[in-house]
């Protein structure tokens, strides 16, 4: 039961429900214990299921590229790290996963790889094209990362829907702890707002316990994904990997990931006329 020093972050929760949002001390407070996570974990789900029912959807993830012009410090593909087996697949390939997917019955694609300067913007255009030549009642997500806007547009165009381009982190001291200096924050979210713009169904979203991070910076995340408004969020610990300059540090909490997804279904939970869309895509 939860003892009268959490009586406050009960009440927190309440607010969170109806108010969609707290103050950074109440976000900090909830964050930061575990005293409150049935209440804050059965109240996500009333959230999750007024929103979505008791529905699971399927997506059918290609993973159609693993090299990258990218040397963010934690990714197991970035271009420094000489130890990893590369791979391409071809537009012939990646057509014959949508066709296996659409068997099985997935009705959305989503194209995802390494920002590989191989797949220029004329390739990715034909490839989505091609997808919605063959499968015109399914949707195609792509998560190719950090492109100009005439790019996006020109996806869009081609027949994209979604885009997912996690933020990583809203603070741009430890987005900079865990990217070279070629890549900014400020573009990051510059692509962001350009894909929403633009029409695209967009989801944000970061990490949770990279080196460096604090209680402070997630709820930096949490008011950047208010201000901005995504369609989707997505989230998940740190994982480390061997062949990066994090190979020593610790993974991210399992424990305060699972506090952030609660948070975030009472902070951003889609409109049912939103859900039902997104669902449509």
């Amino acid at each position: 039961m939860p003892n009268e020093s959490s009586s406050p972050l009960l009440s927190a929760v309440s607010r969170l429900a109806e108010a969609r949002t707290l103050t950074d001390e109440e976000f900090t407070a909830l964050l930061e214990t575990d005293a409150c996570d049935e209440a804050l974990f059965e109240a996500a789900d009333r959230v999750r299921r007024s929103v979505y029912g008791t529905d699971v959807y399927v997506r059918g993830i290609i993973e159609f590229t693993n090299c990258c012009k990218n040397d963010c410090y934690y990714c197991g593909i970035r271009r420094s790290n000489k130890n990893a087996s590369r791979y391409r697949l071809d537009e012939e390939e990646i057509l014959g996963c949508c066709f296996t997917g659409w068997e099985l019955g997935y009705r959305t694609f989503v194209l995802q790889g390494g920002e590989d300067p191989f797949f220029a913007d004329d390739k990715i255009c034909r490839i989505v094209s091609r997808i919605k030549h063959h499968f015109p009642e399914c949707a195609v997500t792509l998560s190719v990362g950090e492109k100009s806007r005439a790019s996006y547009q020109a996806y869009f165009d081609a027949g994209a829907d979604r885009y997912l381009l996690r933020h990583e982190t809203a603070s741009p001291w430890l987005y900079a702890q865990l990217h070279p200096a070629s890549m900014s924050l400020d573009n990051r979210i510059r692509c962001l707002y350009d894909l929403k713009d633009i029409g695209y169904a967009v989801g944000a979203g970061m990490m949770v316990g990279p080196p460096h991070q604090t209680t402070a910076h997630l709820v930096e995340d949490l008011r950047f994904l208010e201000k901005l408004g995504p369609h989707m969020i997505g989230i998940g610990p740190f994982l480390t990997h061997r062949d990066t300059p994090f190979a020593a540090e610790p993974n991210g909490s399992l424990s305060m990931t699972l506090r952030l997804l609660a948070v975030l279904r009472h902070a951003e939970p889609l409109p049912r006329g939103r859900a039902e869309e997104v669902r449509a895509l």
